[in-house]
């Protein structure tokens, strides 16, 4: 049975559509800055880095696909109505709790800018700590962005995402 031509349309609508275009980035550099972290040795502050990258990577992926499939009207107390409200609380607890995430990359980053030199021969994070700056600074951007273009869109007085 194909699918029905409404339930369609609001899938390719929400994937054009700024906002859908803009979860998805949230979603790529977040992954990349968690999967960035895992993938090495980490120690101390890195852990809430990797607490914030996941735990926001995760809800954006549940709100994205909530969203994509037209199904918001199912979830219990932040769904309906208080969608459009949901999403910008999301996007703004994630910009701001990005900020002291990238503050704690740009320290470690600095504080083994030591080793990334030609001649360091041992294991060096730096160019870790480095990139996964560079993915928590572009996050943070697009969940700014998100929150602004969301909350614009409630001060209009719109309801719905898409």
């Amino acid at each position: 049975m194909p699918p029905q031509p409404e339930v369609n349309k609001h899938f390719w609508d929400f994937l054009k559509s700024l906002l859908g275009i803009i979860r998805i980035l949230q979603i790529i550099f977040g992954a990349g800055l968690w999967v960035t972290i895992a993938a090495n040795k980490y120690e101390g502050a890195i852990h809430f880095v990797l607490f914030v990258a996941v735990l926001f990577w995760l809800l954006t992926l549940t709100a994205f696909f909530i969203t994509l499939l037209d199904k918001q009207d199912l979830v219990p107390v932040l769904g309906g109505d208080r969608w459009l409200l949901s999403n910008l609380v999301h996007d703004v607890a994630a910009a701001v709790l990005y900020l002291p995430a990238i503050g704690v990359m740009i320290y470690k980053t600095e504080r083994y800018e030591y080793c990334n030199l030609e001649q360091y021969k041992h294991h060096c994070l730096y160019k870790v700590y480095l990139a996964a700056a560079v993915f928590a600074c572009l996050g943070a951007v697009v969940y700014l962005v998100s929150s602004v273009y969301v909350g614009c869109r409630k001060c209009r007085g719109e309801q719905t995402v898409v």
